[in-house]
């Protein structure tokens, strides 16, 4: 409510001074923060109903319990934050609470490693972000965001490249990814859901709320950065998807696809705003927040249906999927409605933010801006690329997973989730579904978000209807239309069907061809492995796999082959040959650490008066 309140125009505040000691809390929330405090307020009452079917079924304590309250509370403290110090405060809350969710299941080893990678990141992103803030602070003379007056440019581009490693980390951008895929596949699926769809937004609204707002438009090359982080951050999380074989690692890797989408978006407002264009600049603004509902609410229906999956058959693995459709036809179905919308067809929710997206990029072509007639033919194609690979991760997902045979007995004996879990995810369907036909319902939402954009100011947004027209473009679409034609072709072959059906004389039932075999089994069928198989051979320069093959002969003999044996495994490139041999240099560093740790006291006293003695000497 708070948050639709400040869409309109609105400044709710209040001032808690005896909250913190010296500084107090104040928490006064502005159009941008109410759009994202509209986004997690939907998303949490979504995941609570879910949280009632999944906490019976996993018979979760207290403590995950009261928890998922505490990290809901830190999300929106974020947003609503009126100050730096406040803003850090929910920011720290939010990694407290959401690391504390993640270690619910701490009994496993791969949970726990998964907590360490994560602490480790949100720690690293937080040093960053709380020395970028305070530059700023110290900079504009005040600790009130409203409040901050004009800042140097070498302090703001410092800020700028801070805050981008900061919140992009949060955000899962390339190179700062690597804690999604160790963390949303362990986490509880309700909680991947959250932070998925929730918490990963704002680490987009730090950029937007600190850089495009407080210090924005920014120059061109800030836009240039981000439109480039965002594109490889999009084509490298999606390649990764396409190839990922574990179902909730796979959307982790959407994750950072979609969160490159939206990144590359803004940098591209910013660069068109820079350049003159800016109807277009209001176009990419304006896809990039519909791309962040559409993305809430797709996200939190797959991991649903992931969580659904995980407790029916006890598996994430696609290869050992399968045949879940007449097993939890629910579930399919709405995982379906969420695997449309995340490859951002036509009637999926994320195909009118894209589209957005591309018009955005398109009808800039004639600019005689030399950087900007460069980078966009470059951003529609790697939107394109994206696009395409997003339907094959997808296809592969709801495909092997849910159709054909099932290839296990757990997935052979899978039954239907709990109603309240199937309530939750026909929620987020609903949502997906109005987003892809009826995107005029979040139109105040976008109007009030975008009014405080410098980029996308003096400009009126896109319009929404059943016609979607662009400001100061010829381009327009209608996803209603899309939608009655859709249905009235559907009706039409199965009138037609019918009729066919009604000239026959009787059915003929005849079994299936086996290509010569006796009968269809799960060894004809594609696995998630051997369906992503050629997208890795022409990806292989940059995904890198892990292959071995190897032929054992037989006792005596050169020539004949007693068994043959092929291993392939995917790893994250940027993981290997960036975090591991980093790691070891820090981790030589702590065992020569460790031969100063002696246990004597005296020493330690020694330590301390040398270190006093460092500070008054640098003092002076």
């Amino acid at each position: 409510m708070v948050g639709l309140i400040a869409l309109t125009g609105s400044r709710p505040s209040v001032d808690l001074g005896w909250a913190l000691p010296l500084i107090g809390v104040r928490f006064a929330v502005e159009p941008l923060g109410g759009f994202f405090m509209v986004l997690i307020g939907a998303v949490s009452g979504i995941v609570g109903v879910y949280w009632i079917g999944y906490a019976t079924r996993e018979r979760l304590g207290a403590i995950p319990l009261t928890l998922l309250p505490a990290f809901v509370a830190a999300l929106l403290t974020v947003p609503a934050a009126g100050t730096i110090t406040t803003f850090l405060l929910g920011w720290e809350l939010m990694a407290i609470a959401s690391l504390a969710l993640l270690l619910t299941g701490h009994r496993r080893a791969p949970v726990r490693s998964a907590a360490v990678v994560y602490a480790v990141m949100t720690q690293l992103g937080f040093v960053t972000i709380l020395v970028a803030l305070m530059l700023l602070a110290a900079a504009g003379g005040a600790d009130d965001l409203s409040a901050i007056g004009a800042v140097p440019d070498g302090v703001a581009n410092t800020v700028f490249v801070l805050t981008l490693l900061g919140f992009g980390s949060k955000a899962g951008l390339l190179p700062l990814h690597a804690w999604l895929p160790w963390a949303h596949p362990e986490a509880p699926s309700a909680v991947s859901a959250l932070m998925s769809a929730a918490m990963v937004t704002l680490g987009v609204y730090g950029l937007m709320r600190i850089d495009l707002q407080v210090l924005g438009p920014g120059p061109r090359w800030w836009g240039v950065t981000l439109l480039v982080v965002g594109a490889v951050s999009a084509v490298y999380g999606v390649l990764q998807a396409s190839v990922a074989t574990d179902l909730k690692r796979l959307l982790a890797y959407s994750t950072t696809e979609n969160m490159g989408l939206v990144v590359l978006a803004l940098g591209a407002a910013t660069l068109l705003a820079a350049g003159g264009a800016h109807p277009a600049a209001m176009v990419a603004a304006a896809a990039a927040l519909l791309h962040l509902l559409a993305h809430a609410a797709f996200k939190t229906l797959a991991f649903f249906g992931a969580g659904a999956v995980l407790g029916a058959t006890g598996l994430r693995d696609l290869d050992r999927l399968g045949g879940l459709a007449r097993r939890m036809p629910a579930t399919t179905v709405l995982f379906g409605i969420a695997a449309l919308g995340a490859s951002g067809l036509p009637l999926g929710a994320g195909f009118v933010s894209e589209w957005l997206l591309i018009q955005s990029f398109i009808h800039t072509a004639s600019s005689t801006d030399a950087v900007i007639a460069l980078a966009m033919p470059l951003a529609v194609g790697a939107v394109a690329l994206t696009a395409g690979l997003g339907v094959a991760s997808m296809v592969k997902a709801f495909g092997i997973g849910f159709l054909a045979r099932p290839r296990s007995d757990a997935a052979a004996a899978a039954k239907e989730t709990s109603p309240s879990m199937l309530v939750a995810m026909a929620l987020a369907g609903i949502g997906c579904m109005m987003l892809a036909v009826l995107p005029v319902v979040v139109t105040p939402l976008l109007r009030g978000a975008l009014d405080v954009l410098p980029a996308a100011a003096g400009v009126d947004p896109p319009q929404l209807g059943a016609i979607v027209r662009l400001p100061g473009m010829a381009g327009t679409m209608g996803p209603g239309l899309l939608a009655a034609a859709l249905i009235a072709a559907v009706l039409s072959v199965i009138a037609l069907s019918g009729w066919r059906a009604s000239l026959r004389p009787h059915a003929v039932r005849a079994p299936l061809w086996a290509c010569g075999a006796d009968d269809l089994s799960t060894r004809m069928q594609y696995t998630a492995t051997s369906f992503a198989q050629p997208l890795q051979r022409v990806f292989t320069g940059v995904l890198r796999p892990d292959t071995d093959f190897a032929v054992t002969h037989l006792v005596g003999s050169r020539y004949l082959v007693d068994t043959l044996s092929y291993r392939s495994a995917m790893t994250d490139i940027i993981e290997d040959r960036l975090y591991r041999p980093v790691l070891r240099v820090i981790g030589g560093a702590a065992q020569l650490m460790r031969r100063a740790h002696t246990g004597s006291v005296h020493l330690y006293l020694a330590y301390g008066a040398l270190g006093v003695l460092v500070i008054l000497v640098v003092a002076r």
